[in-house]
């Protein structure tokens, strides 16, 4: 599979490392080092998996100057391929590091998602940053830790076991303190760490031994957001800010419809412009400016000048689940969809149920909606190849993958392209690829000098790709008193994430069945656990109904899995679920899961406005836990934010299309969540400072749609199973 492939059909992040075999470590020099011992066979996965090695068992960087460097000043610089998107993982790694190297945090510098000067890295998605690069960060500085205190113990002959590190110096009895920078003196210093992570004997020194949670003194406190005065202050750069001397302004042509061929090109008015170049190359077209307004007054003239081939016939989102079932993939042997998940028997379960159950649920294409659309510089450099070296700023999830993207797109070695990621406005899975990276280079190369290239919000709601649409199947039989004896589950398109039960069922069948989407599609907020986990929870509410229990009690009846458990209980009590008292217009729902190592449970009031029938998500109780919390503040915002978003896909969103159009590519026509549509949000943080932490970008949105479904339920007696629920209002109210 290619790098795009990949991303469409949601291929878990363990896979990405072991596919990606074609990417080689880059070394990097000066600082302080660290040496990686290489794993052996039989630890290999398990060390992909927490991000350590790469595919086949390489190692990463070996030197320590890779990962960080501590200058004469004291100051510490750590470099890792992750990038910030507003998640706020400058300031969680930063404290990760500042914790086990003993120093402030403001004196950590992350230098973050440049190819020139950070180790490869998969990419900034699928929940992996805390439990991925925050080991390794906090093993690379604990080792860096011991180092400085060799160095003491060196210096001043003294044994190492009575020498301390704290406040970035190394301490001893009767003697000076000695800062880090001057045993440093900038220089670098090696020393070797165990493959596994758990601590060791490094070449010449002590074990470097990770401070556990319940100890932490800076990791795990309130700490204020890092670099928080540039972006208040609006200094903070991102791609679209950004100038280069001699910088012309970039714009592609594109088709009214998906799938049109360029059939001719009148590019005369256009080029008739003062500084207007018109690029050509096969099949792309575009143009480049002096300034941004230009670009766009010659982009609609050369629009005007060109004729295209539409393809007729293309689905529309009245078909568009039909189409799912019809043209469903037959499965690849090892590939998704190719075996489903059996316990058991499904059919002789379901015979001998007290109560049965089947429904179809459905949710719809969505938009990113990033704050920041693509945007990309792009500028040529000279002496390096036949084209010099190209440098790229761009807001990108994946730097690494978009470099390889440009090497493969204009047959030059990786080593000739430069990818920078400056904190980038959101992004919430849709940044995956480099398409304005690629147009901002191949117009700069035409033109001979640096362009930069701003997608339009129509071009975000046309041209990037979507959170797949799907259509969803599920039975279930229970006995009378709430037992589930089996689960059928069939997920057509949205994809497989999040497509098990954490529920106990005897007897299971779970299949994903991929189809090849009408529209461009990929990686969003939770992949798709969002739609499965509506379709399973809103399940379970009915099922709930139909067995006459609540629908806590159904869940806490068929869950062993104490951690998801414990969310439920603990945001049911922050809701006061037992003592919810019913209202004419007033509904309560329940729902929750678990998703890439988090555990959510939310509890939702809705209200019905009798004028107009709208639906309004008054109050919001969520708990929610992911091993040791790094970073509260964070934490909480990652959670609020999350059921924020999640009230837009529940709700409203929802991207219309016909015959390869999108008929509402703007805001105006889009509906997002507003001001006047955010609930009373209480988050109950479950902190397990005895398990390692995991992520939290993604589990704590899956929650929200099927409790606010359950909740309409309970106001108005109708089951809403399509995403969005409430586009058109909320249905008549009926007795329930």
């Amino acid at each position: 599979m290619n790098d795009r492939e990949l991303l469409e059909h949601e291929v878990p992040v363990l896979h990405w490392f072991a596919l990606d075999r074609r990417r080689f470590l880059r070394i990097f020099g000066g600082g302080l080092l660290v040496v990686l011992a290489a794993p052996d066979g039989s630890a290999v996965m398990e060390a992909q998996e927490s991000g350590r090695t790469r595919a086949g068992g390489q190692e990463l960087p070996k030197d320590l100057a890779a990962w960080l460097h501590i200058d004469k000043d004291g100051k510490v610089t750590v470099f890792t391929g992750k990038v910030e998107m507003g998640q706020n993982i400058r300031t969680s790694l930063s404290q990760l590091v500042a914790e086990e190297l003993r120093v402030p945090v403001d004196s950590v510098r992350m230098v973050m998602g440049d190819t020139d000067v950070c180790p490869w890295d998969a990419g900034t998605f699928g929940s992996r940053t805390t439990p991925t690069m925050g080991p390794q960060l906090r093993l690379v500085a604990a080792t860096a830790r011991e180092a400085l205190v060799d160095l003491a113990a060196e210096r001043w002959k003294l044994p190492r076991e009575t020498l301390t590190a704290d406040n970035g110096r190394v301490r001893a009895a009767g003697r000076t303190p000695l800062l880090y920078g001057e045993l440093t003196r900038g220089e670098k210093l090696v020393k070797t760490l165990p493959a596994d992570g758990a601590g060791g004997a490094g070449a010449g020194g002590a074990a470097a031994t990770l401070t556990p949670p319940a100890q932490w003194k800076v990791a795990g406190l309130r700490t204020p957001k890092v670099d928080g005065h540039e972006f208040v202050t609006g200094t903070h750069q991102y791609a679209s800010d950004l100038r280069r001397p001699g910088m012309l302004f970039g714009k592609t042509l594109r088709p009214a419809a998906f799938e049109a061929t360029l059939v001719s090109l009148e590019a005369t008015k256009a080029e008739a412009m003062p500084g207007v170049q018109v690029v050509r190359d096969g099949d792309y077209a575009g143009l480049v400016a002096p300034d941004a307004f230009t670009a766009e007054r010659a982009l609609v003239a050369l629009a005007a000048g060109a004729k295209w081939k539409e393809k007729e016939g293309q689905p529309s989102n009245a078909t568009i689940f039909e189409f799912f079932r019809r043209n469903a993939e037959a499965p690849e042997e090892g590939g998704r969809g190719a075996t489903p998940t059996i316990k058991g028997s499904v059919d002789d379960a379901l015979a001998s149920a007290d109560v049965k159950l089947a429904q179809t649920y459905t949710v719809e294409y969505i938009a990113h909606a990033p704050l920041e659309p693509r945007a990309a510089v792009a500028e040529w450099g000279k002496g390096n190849g036949a084209s010099g070296k190209l440098t790229v700023w761009t807001g990108s999830q994946r730097p690494f993958a978009v470099r390889d993207e440009l090497a493969a797109a204009f047959r030059i070695p990786t080593e000739s392209v430069r990818v920078v990621v400056p904190d980038t406005g959101s992004a919430y899975g849709g940044k995956h690829t480099g398409d304005a990276a690629v147009e901002a280079a191949r117009l700069a190369k035409a033109a001979g000098k640096p362009v930069k290239v701003v997608w339009t919000r129509e071009e975000e709601f046309t041209w990037a790709y979507l959170r797949p649409a799907g259509v969803i199947d599920v039975k279930s039989g229970a006995r009378k008193d709430g037992t589930l004896t089996a689960w059928e589950f069939h997920n057509y398109n949205s994809g497989p994430a999040g497509i098990g039960t954490p529920y106990d069922v005897a007897n299971q069948k779970i299949q994903f069945h991929p189809v090849k989407s009408p529209l461009r599609q990929g990686s969003y907020r939770a992949l798709a656990a969002t739609a499965n986990h509506f379709a399973r929870e809103t399940h379970m509410n009915e099922l709930a109904h139909e067995l006459k229990i609540d629908p806590l009690e159904l869940r806490l009846k068929n869950l062993s899995d104490e951690r998801l458990k414990a969310v439920y209980a603990a945001a049911a009590e922050k809701f006061g679920w037992a003592k919810r008292e019913s209202a004419p217009g007033r509904g309560y729902g329940i729902a929750g899961g678990t998703e890439k190592g988090g555990f959510i449970a939310a509890c939702a009031e809705i209200a019905l406005d009798p004028t107009n029938r709208s639906v309004k998500v008054r109050r919001v109780a969520a708990a929610f836990e992911c091993g040791a919390i790094v970073n509260p503040d964070g934490l909480r915002n990652q959670v609020e934010g999350a059921i924020v978003q999640g009230l837009g896909g529940a709700l409203f969103e929802a991207i219309r299309f016909e015959n390869g159009r999108i008929l509402n590519p703007h805001f105006a026509q889009y509906r997002l969540p507003r001001f006047t549509d955010v609930p009373t949000i209480d988050v109950v943080l479950v902190d397990r400072k005895d398990l390692p932490p995991a992520g939290a970008g993604e589990c704590p949105i899956v929650g929200i749609a099927p409790a606010i479904a359950a909740g309409i339920f309970e106001a108005t007696g109708t089951w809403l199973r399509a995403l969005p629920l409430a586009a058109e209002g909320a249905p008549e109210t009926k007795r329930v």
